[in-house]
């Protein structure tokens, strides 16, 4: 079974004509081809009404990611089923993924015919019955509930480009997530699918493939940032009989969401930069390498797998070319070593994931000693666009040395939680305030956690910063695969530090001294920054904790400068930009036995302020040590060489006697 793509002329992508007229022209099919931001509203609603232009039926959508399974869409999806049968409603049910605003989860969309796809957020199954009634039957906008339309904006509907959280946004991994189903390969191709790889394999030749993403300047976004098309022309070169090509889908940084939502949402447009690459190197085989806790992506990645192969598009001869190329799943265990490439490839092969020494780089010396191209979601993500649309208009979005977009999955404590792709070049501020909306509760922003365990903690003082490769190196963060976690005033910067190099000292493969060794000792440093004691009641000496601030930071250069691998050299990030932007708090810890965030218990005290306190005994009974006591009906008071510290009268008090200090 053939696609689309003997319908289209080819015309559009050697003309130099129009590219937007053409596309619409060419194939009713295609997307436009946003050389002009004037085509984005005219590409949505081409999307969303082309597959659906002849339904005479509603149409509902519901978010099935994995962030709208966890708010509650089954049970949603299970509520709109239920009430369409007893109102003996005929609709399309049809589940999409994430379309990148998770705080606003679940969502519903409802295309009535003729119409503007609608968007609602939020909605529960008990909101099912009034959202129906409202939309479906009576053709009326249910307004408790409303997102936004996917049409033209009016005094009482906005268009969802034009709501804050999307506004600033540019679209190019995730223009089809939570737009179209992602287990229909037909919906795939009908938003424009596959039309770069049969440029790619028809019009273009390996050598022009390379060329063209080399010339576009996309780097790869899983942290290195090293130019994809230079990795692609290394492999190319090499004469082997035997090629492969890998996407690393193992997501292993904490509050790093990108590569699962793009494998869940948009299997297909990964699986189309993997095909194209391949042909680009000359590689018949290719493995996409996605962690098992991903069960979802999984069983997408499979489904699209199996589709292209119904269709021709992969396996042998693929579209009558002669190019054979398969993709295989391999299961990840969940190390986060085996996020580098390295320790990848041994993975596959079936050894313990563990990084080797380079050169040779994997597109000399890769899986099984032959070369291999290595490269992560999102970079396979942008080559459909890169290849369509040509290495010119990608050059021209983002910045001089940081060109194309880059998605970030927003997390901590921001009002906007989500999955946003944003030009490279925007100023860290603006993804805080303007597209995550800022901080909630009123608190003040304290700080950014951006590229992972391997990144760095930046201030306010650094928020102009530009996002991208080169001004986040020189600020002590780094692109990293995209975490951007938000921390406020009530966070703790030295537990922080704590946190990510207990991660790091976990996660570390141990094969190399400097990262094994120097990690552990740098958690020791920092575990006893707060603490007089050790478990085993042994004292530290105000002398000693001081000079393991001054062995910390040497500690962290010889690490960063003789780590075996990147994660390694990059493991003391977090502290040295600890140090660097918050060092006042690490002094406070040190000689003042104070913590502002009232986050470590070790230098906490608990009282009961006498005038506030009933004697109603609540924090007395749920007090482990029996370290408060008091007569009923009278304050009571707190042993301090009792009390553990643990926080349970704090919590219970409903009076706020409780004092923390």
């Amino acid at each position: 079974m053939n696609s689309y793509i003997d319908k289209c002329c080819g015309q559009c992508w050697h003309s130099n004509e129009n590219p937007c007229d053409l596309f619409i022209t060419c194939s009713l099919e295609g997307p436009l081809c946003h050389q002009d931001q004037n085509c984005k509203e005219k590409h949505q609603k081409l999307l969303h009404d082309l597959k659906y232009a002849n339904n005479n039926i509603p149409i509902i959508f519901i978010g099935m990611g994995t962030c709208g399974l966890a708010s509650g869409a089954d049970k949603v999806k299970q509520a709109i089923e239920q009430e369409l049968i007893k109102k003996n409603i005929k609709a399309e049910i049809i589940p999409t993924g994430c379309i990148g605003y998770c705080a606003k989860e679940p969502i519903v969309d409802i295309k009535m015919p003729g119409k503007d796809r609608i968007s609602y957020c939020e909605i529960l199954p008990k909101d099912v019955p009034a959202l129906i009634e409202t939309h479906v039957i009576n053709n009326s906008i249910y307004e408790k509930k409303l997102l936004g339309t996917f049409g033209k904006s009016t005094d009482k509907i906005t268009n969802i480009n034009e709501i804050p959280f999307f506004k600033r946004q540019m679209k190019i991994v995730l223009e089809n997530c939570g737009i179209i189903n992602p287990t229909s390969i037909d919906e795939y191709i009908a938003a424009g699918g596959f039309r770069g790889f049969d440029k790619a394999i028809r019009l273009m030749s390996p050598e022009d493939v390379v060329k063209e993403v080399k010339d576009s300047g996309l780097k790869g976004r899983g942290g290195g940032g090293f130019l994809t098309g230079l990795k692609w022309e290394i492999a190319q070169k090499k004469i082997a009989d035997q090629k492969y090509i890998i996407c690393n889908a193992d997501e292993g940084d904490p509050g790093a969401f990108m590569d699962r939502s793009v494998l869940e949402s948009d299997p297909f447009r990964v699986i189309e930069g993997m095909l194209i690459g391949a042909y680009a190197i000359g590689a018949s085989m290719g493995f996409i390498y996605c962690r098992a806790e991903y069960p979802l992506a999984i069983e997408r990645l499979t489904n699209a797998i199996n589709k292209c192969r119904e269709y021709g598009l992969l396996g042998k001869n693929i579209l009558n070319s002669d190019f054979d190329f398969d993709i295989r799943i391999k299961k990840g265990a969940g190390a986060f070593v085996c996020g580098e490439e390295t320790a990848l490839i041994a993975s596959i092969e079936g050894k313990r994931g563990m990084p080797r020494p380079r050169p040779p780089y994997p597109s000399d010396f890769g899986l099984w000693g032959k070369p291999t191209v290595i490269n992560n979601v999102e970079t396979f993500a942008n080559v459909p666009s890169v290849i369509t649309k040509g290495a010119q208009w990608f050059s021209y979005i983002g910045t001089k040395n940081s060109k194309g977009t880059k998605v970030f999955a927003l997390s901590g404590k921001i009002k906007n939680s989500g999955l946003v792709e944003i030009p490279m070049g925007i100023k860290l501020k603006d993804i805080v305030f303007d597209i995550g909306g800022g901080i909630p509760n009123d608190k003040k922003f304290k700080a950014v956690q951006i590229g992972g365990p391997s990144g760095g903690c930046l201030p306010m003082e650094v928020m102009d910063t530009e996002v991208d490769y080169d001004s986040l190196r020189s600020i002590g963060a780094m692109m990293g695969s995209g975490g951007f976690v938000v921390m406020d005033e009530d966070t703790c910067m030295v537990d922080v530090a704590k946190y990510f190099l207990t991660f790091i000292q976990n996660e570390s493969c141990g094969k190399c001294v400097p990262c094994r060794e120097g990690t552990k000792r740098m958690l020791e440093i920092i575990e006893r920054i707060p603490v007089s004691y050790n478990h085993n009641k042994i004292k530290y000496e105000p002398l000693q904790r001081f000079k393991g601030i001054i062995h910390l930071q040497r500690l962290a250069e010889v690490i960063k400068d003789t780590s075996l691998c990147g994660l390694g050299q990059s493991a003391p990030n977090p502290v040295l930009s600890g140090l660097k932007y918050f060092r006042n708090e690490y002094e406070e810890h040190l000689f003042e036995r104070k913590c502002e965030a009232k986050v470590c218990k070790d230098i906490l005290t608990f009282s009961i302020d006498p005038e506030l306190c009933t004697g109603c005994g609540l924090c007395a009974k749920k007090c482990p040590t029996e370290a408060i006591i008091g007569e009923k009906k009278q304050p009571h008071q707190i042993i301090e060489v009792k009390c553990s510290k643990c926080g349970m009268c704090f919590e219970t008090c409903r009076l706020n006697a409780v004092q923390v200090n």
